[in-house]
């Protein structure tokens, strides 16, 4: 892949996406459309974005039982996703059967654990162990369901890395050298996320809040 960033488009309006997205489309390689902007803009703000011309990664983030997960990425075939998210706590069996859904060309990765949470939360809702031991697991159990990778927090790709050689690693949660951390517990670089195995850099706020983002997404992708 030529430029691992892939742009957050975490706009409410859908014509400011898209201008945003063809304003720095020379400087990203793709970009992720989140939960927030699916329900309210649809299959239709998904094809409109896709007119840009950029890989599109759908972070919908699917959890729930198997049969209804393979239903609902069996009806996204249409928007032609290069990478489509689902909860990998949501058990081997609902991966395989996202997994054995997908449409061809689709990649299907795991949700790890949210770059919002810390291990204070994950014990309270009754996880034991680290952060670094629940990502871990979780990949190991994506990786014996068959999908193509995982999303994980920049601070576990380089371990989860060497545990899953030719796995592809989405790493979410990068702030640039200097830019604000905001509501993210688990912050790398994307230069240090690229350097320790991560397949795609997830950025949203340092590029689409960025005063030029022409400019920042230039300078992110420099120093890789």
């Amino acid at each position: 892949m030529s430029n691992p960033v892939y742009l957050a488009l975490d706009l409410p309006s859908l014509d400011a996406a898209k201008a945003l997205a063809t304003k720095v489309k020379a400087h990203v390689g793709g970009v992720k459309l989140g939960l927030e902007f699916f329900c309210a803009h649809g299959s239709h703000g998904v094809h409109e974005i896709a007119q840009v011309g950029l890989p599109i990664f759908l972070d919908l983030k699917l959890h729930d039982i198997p049969n209804t997960v393979a239903g609902a990425m069996q009806a996204i075939h249409v928007l032609e996703p290069a990478i489509v998210t689902v909860h990998a706590s949501g058990g081997r069996a609902m991966m395989e059967d996202a997994k054995a859904a997908a449409a061809e060309g689709t990649k299907v990765v795991g949700v790890t654990m949210l770059t919002s949470l810390d291990e204070r939360d994950l014990a309270r809702t009754g996880v034991s162990g680290s952060a670094h031991d629940q990502v871990m697991r979780l990949a190991e159990l994506a990786e014996s369901a068959g999908l193509d990778g995982i999303v994980c927090s920049g601070q576990e790709v380089a371990a989860v890395h060497k545990q899953w050689k030719k796995g592809f690693f989405v790493v979410p949660g990068l702030r640039p050298a200097g830019a604000a951390v905001g509501d993210q517990k688990r912050v790398v670089t994307p230069r240090q996320a690229r350097d320790d195995g991560a397949s795609v850099l997830v950025i949203g706020r340092p590029i689409s809040r960025a005063d030029n983002p022409v400019q920042a997404a230039r300078e992110i992708e420099a120093t890789l």
